[in-house]
């Protein structure tokens, strides 16, 4: 063979050699990527489901994801495997072009509408609050069933609370005749489950900031729900209760002072929902508005009032809700009326933290309802 041939041929075979082992190399590279990326995502996937048990064993409830999957005709797109993005043309039909007729409460200048789906499952739908109430899984907070936005206004789906406010059932119609005295303690065991869990749980915690009966709404079993985030902030860092520190925060709406140190410095922490939780309890104990206008001078403003009895035991059970009056262990009573007096204190330093305030609730709580109280 002429050497001059022999030399290309060996180039040109040395040269294929090169190439095929860098397509190999390429292509076992390629491999080792996807398989990291795979294995990174299990670990990921593995590490939400241990999250989700976690959540399941303090009493949190995971996402409704399976809930569209019987609305077949419903247009949905998953969103980071929470709510679902859903056609605001099924929400105008399920409202019925939001209908006055539907409308279920307008406070807050917020409009909500009661739904029905093609399923025929009954919802409640909302302007605003999409980015928190599409991240919120607890059975004590709102869920969301899914979003929409139009015209650069959100729209939250959420499950209907067939028992309306804390607001309706105490101080409506009723006067909270179907709130029994271990159902009252109930109710503010859910809503400190709830608070715990937007306080401290959450991430990043959130201030809830309108924290009042109103604000807590009651399902077909009166197991009580926190709603209407539209005043609720971001904490930004550390601080809180610890040494009177206060936390920076990024407010995510407008505010109203409703405690004493909005009204001081303006400054809010998670003792102030500790301090509105309190007054809740007081409404709940006493069957009273916090402000209302009364016949007997000095009981206008109930916490002012209150604050002079919570802790007196002799006067304390002449005081509750005539509705629940003499249905309750006169300990257990003085037991909440303190609990009720230092969530009212004026420095929040030496208010209780919430995971405090609820296990001193759990020993009066029957079994049947969440608590360890046997009956």
């Amino acid at each position: 063979m002429d050497p001059i041939r022999k030399k290309l041929l060996i180039a040109a075979f040395t040269i294929l050699c090169f190439s095929f082992t860098a397509i190999l190399l390429s292509l076992v590279c390629l491999w080792k990527i996807h398989r990291k990326k795979k294995k990174k995502n299990s670990e990921k996937l593995l590490t939400q489901a241990d999250d989700q048990s976690l959540d399941a064993e303090k009493g949190v409830a995971l996402s409704p994801s399976s809930f569209f999957a019987k609305c077949n005709s419903l247009s949905t797109l998953s969103l980071k495997g929470f709510a679902s993005f859903i056609d605001y043309k099924m929400i105008k039909k399920a409202t019925k072009n939001f209908d006055k007729i539907n409308i279920l409460d307008e406070s807050g200048f917020k409009l909500v509408y009661k739904a029905i789906l093609d399923n025929g499952t009954e919802v409640a739908v909302k302007k605003n609050e999409v980015k928190l109430l599409s991240r919120f899984h607890h059975s004590n907070v709102i869920s969301s069933f899914g979003y929409s936005i139009e015209n650069e206004t959100g729209f939250v789906m959420y499950e209907l609370m067939h028992n309306g406010s804390l607001e309706t059932q105490l101080h409506g119609p009723s006067r909270g005749s179907q709130l029994s005295w271990h159902r009252r303690l109930k109710i503010a065991l859910d809503i400190a489950r709830g608070l715990k869990y937007l306080n401290e749980l959450f991430i990043p915690p959130i201030i809830h900031r309108n924290l009042k009966p109103s604000t807590i709404l009651l399902d077909s079993n009166f197991n009580a729900k926190i709603s209407d985030f539209g005043m609720a902030a971001v904490v930004a860092g550390g601080g809180g209760k610890e040494g009177g520190l206060s936390r920076s925060l990024n407010f995510l709406g407008k505010t109203v002072p409703v405690v004493p140190e909005s009204i001081l410095n303006g400054i809010l922490t998670d003792m102030s929902d500790v301090y509105a939780f309190g007054v809740i309890l007081l409404e709940l104990v006493l069957g009273r508005k916090a402000l209302e206008m009364s016949e007997v001078s000095g009981q206008e403003c109930l916490v002012r009032w209150a604050r002079g009895v919570l802790t007196d035991r002799h006067v304390m059970p002449n005081v509750v809700d005539p509705v629940v009056r003499g249905t309750m262990s006169v300990n257990h009573l003085n037991q909440v009326g303190v609990i009720a007096y230092l969530c009212l204190e004026d420095e929040p330093k030496y208010r209780p933290l919430i995971t405090d305030i609820l296990h001193s609730l759990v020993p009066l709580v029957p079994v049947g309802l969440g608590g360890t109280l046997t009956v």
